[in-house]
């Protein structure tokens, strides 16, 4: 390591204690304001907005009245669950190691959905460092009671099951109430009309008879102490509705009562194309839960893979009671393109529910997941940031707080970042996107197959690189990127292709310029990427590249594509 390159480290290691700290409470996108542009430091990339347009076919012709658009949130929003509290309803989703992370969505009708929150946002809730993406936090719960709003959830490898309290949905949200005796995933919070708490999870069977063998486990837990009830735990599903057909992955437990009845929905058979979720029933929490003859009550799995525009990997479900009774679910499931690839992750889905012979149905079998149902019968409340359709999206950086689409990796820190309410500056680190560590990346999340994502940047100088990403994991993105060398200023392309990233095309532009302009454009199975520079159309880098690998088929895990902005110091620095 040369003499320069610790001089570097340490002024970076000076910039990040003179930073501001983040807040605490639920204010983790607030940064402290920024230097002027003309007094960066050499190791910050500027960016003057990023830009974020949707154009796929199933949602361009217009809604009909009286009907919603599915899904009704696209993109990287697994695992729903939602509430509702009087004429409110609350929705969470999964968010591995995204920071912050349980982000939580608010409806007046259930079809029109906004970004409201998040439930974990600093680092005494809890600390990810070092997972990969797709671990993290898993499948939660979200329930209100007696004006109290609970979220319970697994952090995995890094604790396992806890729960979250708080008054108010927007936050803040208290620090984690650990559930060491709950082990497993997906847990469950169910209110009982008794006064009794109980907690269902996902977990080993008592043996395991074959691979994917799991089962469903129900403790009694006591809010006042905080703690399960000794000595509480019963078995309610072994390995899922038949197992004797050897049922795999019977997960994701939500528990109701209707009617006299104890109802338990579940998921069966893995998060891919055979995914369902299954209904199961009892007079007693006591007593065995049957399985319902009629099961699955929703999938896709047995529709022909060729079929138009498919909706795939329907499952996990959760269900809410309106004011009039009716019943919805929603769930997650995922449009493919080439019938079986998405890169979008899996989205929520709303449905009716209907009640036949003592038993809840969300579709029958046979029958695709319709795009545009009718509605609920609730004043419809359409939102500024829409999460579905083809809509616009763009961030001009002219706040002081970060716009909560926007996450991070891993760690709650902001440190790296500042907003000047007129650009967005990322103070490079050597972390890549490769790297298990924090790396100087923000990004939000692919909402269609066919988008583009642009950005305009002040062109860093020094040993830095920024740029616009496409990120699906460590292993598995694109980065689009540019950096001065001694000819002047270089375009590049690294792909991560199932390892580390190799740079596959580049292109050196004569001279500096101030700014420069870059964009992805995605096709389903091909992305594109684009540069400008100022008053100049936009101009190819090279030609359509492999946009499969961004898709969980190919690069496996549990989270969609996200589209962001980077900044690395360059390894000529160490030279």
């Amino acid at each position: 390591m040369t003499n320069n390159y610790q001089a570097l480290l340490l002024t970076l290691g000076l910039m990040l204690c003179l930073s501001a700290c983040q807040p605490a409470g639920n204010a983790p996108h607030t940064t402290a304001a920024g230097p002027a542009a003309s007094t960066a430091p050499a190791a910050t990339a500027q960016f003057n907005w990023f830009d974020y347009q949707g154009r796929d076919a199933v949602f361009a012709a217009p809604l009909p009245a009286g009907s919603y658009q599915n899904p009704v949130a696209a993109g990287f929003f697994p695992d729903p669950s939602i509430t509702r509290s009087g004429d409110d309803y609350y929705m969470v989703a999964s968010s591995f190691t995204y920071t912050p992370g349980l982000p939580i969505l608010h409806s007046r009708d259930l079809v029109n959905w906004r970004l409201l929150s998040y439930a974990l946002t600093r680092p005494s809730q809890l600390d990810m460092a070092g997972l990969q993406v797709s671990r993290g936090i898993f499948a939660p719960t979200l329930r209100y009671h007696d004006g109290t709003y609970y979220l319970i959830t697994t952090v995995v490898d890094r604790g396992g099951n806890f729960i979250l309290t708080a008054s108010d949905p927007a936050g803040p949200w208290s620090d984690p109430i650990w559930l060491p005796e709950v082990q497993g995933i997906d847990p469950d919070i169910f209110f009982d009309d008794d006064g009794k708490v109980y907690i269902a999870h996902n977990g080993d069977p008592v043996e395991s008879l074959y691979e994917g063998h799991k089962a469903i486990w129900l403790w009694q837990y006591d809010p006042h102490s905080q703690k399960i009830v000794p000595d509480s735990q019963r078995l309610l599903v072994n390995g899922g509705v038949d197992l004797s057909t050897k049922p795999i992955w019977i997960e994701a437990p939500h528990l109701y009562k209707h009617d006299g009845w104890y109802y338990l929905l579940c998921a069966e058979g893995g998060t891919a194309d055979q995914h369902s979720a299954v209904i199961f029933r009892s007079r007693s929490l006591d007593e065995p839960f049957v399985p319902y003859s009629g099961n699955p009550i929703l999938t896709q799995r047995d529709l022909a893979a060729d079929r138009p525009a498919p909706i795939t990997t329907a499952g996990h479900a959760d269900f809410v009671q309106l004011p009039d009774g009716s019943w919805w679910a929603v769930f997650l499931a995922s449009r493919a393109y080439q019938q079986r690839y998405y890169n979008t992750g899996r989205e929520t889905f709303l449905l009716p529910v209907s009640w036949q012979d003592g038993w809840p149905h969300i579709l029958p079998a046979g029958q695709s997941i319709p795009y545009r149902p009718a509605a609920p019968a609730l004043q419809a409340a359409p939102v500024a940031e829409p999460l579905t359709g083809n809509f616009s999206w763009r961030d001009e950086f002219d706040s002081t707080r970060l716009n909560l689409h926007w996450n991070s990796l891993r760690q709650f820190d902001q440190s790296w970042l500042s907003l000047d309410g007129q650009q967005l500056s990322l103070q490079a680190k050597a972390e890549g996107l490769d790297s298990l560590a924090q790396p100087a990346f923000i990004a939000r999340r692919q909402q269609h197959m066919h988008f583009d994502a642009s950005t305009s940047l002040t062109l860093p100088q020094g040993t830095v690189s920024a740029g616009i990403v496409a990120f699906q994991n460590e292993q598995y993105h694109y980065y689009f990127g540019v950096r001065s060398n001694a000819a002047g200023t270089e375009l590049f392309l690294e792909q991560a292709n199932g390892g580390k990233a190799a740079q596959i095309a580049g292109l050196q532009l004569p001279g500096t310029a101030a700014d420069i302009r870059l964009k992805i454009s995605g096709d389903a199975g091909e992305i594109a990427f684009y540069y400008a520079l100022p008053d100049q159309d936009w101009l190819p880098l090279t030609g359509p590249q492999d946009a499969m690998l961004l898709s969980t088929q190919v690069a496996a895990g549990f989270v969609g594509t996200m589209l962001g902005l980077h900044s690395r110091l360059e390894a000529e620095a160490s030279q």
